[in-house]
């Protein structure tokens, strides 16, 4: 069985993200930037498939610019088998994304495609379902456990109400939540091996893919200051400041 598992290039998670001063986006320039982190436990998903004989080759890809192949490298330096990048410099919206990833499925005809259920930058948790939709396979999202037996895949998820369990025939789309698992550590021989590791590169129009943006960003900005606390003397004058001053969000 063959797994496909798509990473995400995003702003290091221990970074405070800063707008630009012209409120065109997110300051990029000199950021330390890492693997997402949710993408992450799914790439440890696929390598626990592969140790456990349930999986004979696991493939990461990415989608973005040239540097995403760093993204790339510490995948299969966590023990992915090799490494695909979709290059483009274009911004990237879910549902290109999405299209992207179907194209590069139907390539290499997995039976597993596991990812996260989200990026930490834009938090969209959009991707994983638009792909199941697109490709018109099973989807079990914000996956907990996962167990594979035979021609189907066992998902245990977390909702409101508790726990659900599903069971998927493969080919199926599992997104990933952070009780999966815990990501290994990157150790300093599998990164020098990763460097040796097939990484193929390509473009959307090889794929046949429009990745032009539906959306347009107006303008940017941080968050309101919080202003400081008070402290009032009784009920009443609580009550008060709370009909008088409280600021109705619309």
């Amino acid at each position: 069985m063959k797994v496909l598992v798509p990473v995400k290039r995003v702003v290091d998670h221990n970074v405070k993200v800063r707008v630009k001063s012209d409120g065109s986006g997110v300051e990029l320039a000199g950021v330390k930037m890492s693997m997402n982190p949710f993408d992450e436990i799914a790439v440890e998903a696929a390598i626990r498939l592969r140790e456990g004989g349930q999986a004979a080759e696991v493939v990461a890809v990415s989608c973005g610019p040239g540097p995403c192949q760093e993204t790339l490298r510490t995948a299969l330096a966590l023990g992915a088998d090799r490494g695909i990048l979709v290059e483009t410099g274009d911004p990237l919206e879910p549902l290109a994304v999405a299209k992207l990833l179907k194209a590069v499925a139907e390539q290499e005809q997995p039976q597993l495609v596991i990812l996260g259920k989200q990026a930490i930058d834009d938090d969209s948790n959009q991707t994983g379902q638009m792909l199941a939709a697109l490709l018109g396979w099973p989807q079990a999202t914000f996956a907990s456990k996962l167990a594979i037996e035979g021609e189907t895949v066992t998902v245990t998820r977390e909702i409101d109400g508790g726990l659900e369990t599903l069971c998927l025939r493969l080919p199926a789309v599992v997104t990933t939540d952070l009780r999966l698992n815990e990501p290994r550590y990157v150790t300093l021989p599998n990164i020098m091996k990763a460097k040796k590791k097939p990484l193929d590169s390509l473009t959307p129009a090889a794929l046949g893919v429009d990745c032009t943006p539906r959306l347009q960003t107006l303008g940017m900005h941080e968050p309101v200051a919080r202003g400081a606390g008070v402290i009032v003397k009784d009920v009443a004058s609580l009550v008060e400041k709370l009909k008088n001053e409280a600021r109705v969000i619309a």
